[in-house]
């Protein structure tokens, strides 16, 4: 049987995973390189028994097993003194604050889960044809320092995210509840001359003023789009719907006029490749900057169980891991996964869907060329000027 059309055009396009394993050859090893001979320095040479000497005798880098070692995001470098995240062009930051939350409290323990469950991925995405830890540098920071105090918290996760931002590092902010994207918001507003849009994913809407008497999981959205270079009409929230939308955040979305795109809109009538167009269009109309916010429970409960509020119907992890690389292509100014509940996750899957989400984010703007790349710093004075010397 003949291979070819008539013309000598093949009759198949070449398979996509073989092109993957053709493009693994092309990936550079310098960093893991460089990485073993940082664990046999420090983590002194193994047992004269082990023949592979490229083992250390503790864990420092290199290649161990996924269960040892000490859990960062993705087994990055914990940081200590985070004067120096300008060396690094992304940091992950915990914020394990959940006082915001409504319902089911357990996401302030969000971040310790993301880490954790971080260990089963390698820095390399077989699709995508990125190897994460040799293209650019990361960092984890470790957690923000909350308190009992729902506005200073707020103070704490801004002045830490402009801080991340201002240096010209790519922030990662791992919650934590929602409540927290007003503070990440401001702290990413404050180091951006000019407006910045805002992808929000979510079943919820979360555009209520107060609730409860205080900016609960439910209100990001309208403190956050108060702030002066933040504009409601940037505000593009996807996802949205089910039978927990609370009705006073959908009429203050009518006021503010923000765009609402569903599931069913997003997957069966507009389509990902569509629908990731009128993302864009409306989130970077007029915009310097986008910033992500990702809330797990977008994602259909039967995927994602670990969270304060499921609500079925959400998109699949298929969905969302195609919309992400679209809506990435165009660059971020920064990201955040919230609502991630360890006590309510089974087997850990949806801490690893978060891990997900961040991986596939980083891996789409390395391929796409914003990362390595420094951040747009701030102006002199402008980070501090913006929030208020927070």
């Amino acid at each position: 049987m003949s291979e070819t059309r008539d013309g000598g055009q093949p009759l198949f396009r070449p398979l996509t995973g073989r092109q993957a394993v053709e493009r693994e050859a092309e990936l550079p090893r310098a960093e893991f390189d460089a990485s073993v001979r940082r664990s046999l320095e420090l983590g002194l040479t193994a047992a004269a028994s082990i023949r592979d000497r490229s083992i250390s005798l503790f864990v420092r880098g290199g290649d161990p097993p996924a269960f040892a070692g000490i859990n960062t995001f993705l087994k990055a470098p914990y940081l200590e003194d985070a004067r120096r995240i300008g060396d690094y062009d992304v940091a992950f930051i915990g914020v394990p604050l959940d006082t915001g939350t409504t319902y089911r409290s357990g996401a302030r323990f969000g971040p310790q889960a993301m880490r954790r469950i971080s260990a089963l991925y390698l820095t390399y995405s077989f699709e995508m044809g990125v190897d994460l830890a040799e293209a650019i540098s990361m960092a984890d920071l470790g957690d923000v320092f909350v308190t009992g105090d729902l506005e200073k918290s707020f103070d704490q996760i801004t002045r830490a995210v402009a801080h991340v931002r201002g240096q010209g590092a790519f922030p990662v902010v791992l919650g934590g509840d929602h409540s927290i994207g007003f503070a990440t918001v401001r702290g990413i507003a404050a180091c951006i001359d000019g407006n910045v849009g805002i992808i929000h994913f979510d079943r919820h809407i979360d555009t209520e003023e107060v609730h409860l008497e205080a900016r609960m999981h439910t209100c990001p959205w309208f403190s956050a789009t108060q702030l002066p270079n933040v504009r409601p009409q940037n505000l593009v929230q996807v996802g949205i719907g089910g039978w927990q939308v609370r009705r006073p955040g959908i009429r203050n979305a009518r006021t503010m006029g923000t765009t609402v795109l569903t599931v069913e809109e997003v997957v069966e009538d507009l389509g990902i490749e569509r629908a990731a167009e009128i993302i864009l269009e409306t989130a970077w109309k007029g915009c310097r900057a986008v910033y992500l916010s990702f809330d797990i429970d977008c994602i259909d409960p039967a995927y994602a169980p670990g969270t304060g509020w499921p609500e079925p119907g959400g998109f699949t992890p298929r969905e969302v891991s195609k919309l992400l690389r679209l809506i990435a292509r165009e660059g971020l100014a920064g990201m955040e996964v919230v609502e991630v509940s360890p006590p309510y996750d089974v087997s850990d899957v949806t801490a690893l869907m978060a891990v997900r989400v961040v991986a596939d984010t980083l891996g789409a703007l390395v391929v796409a060329g914003h990362l390595p790349g420094r951040a747009r710093p701030a102006g002199e004075g402008l980070a501090e000027r913006a929030t208020g010397g927070l």
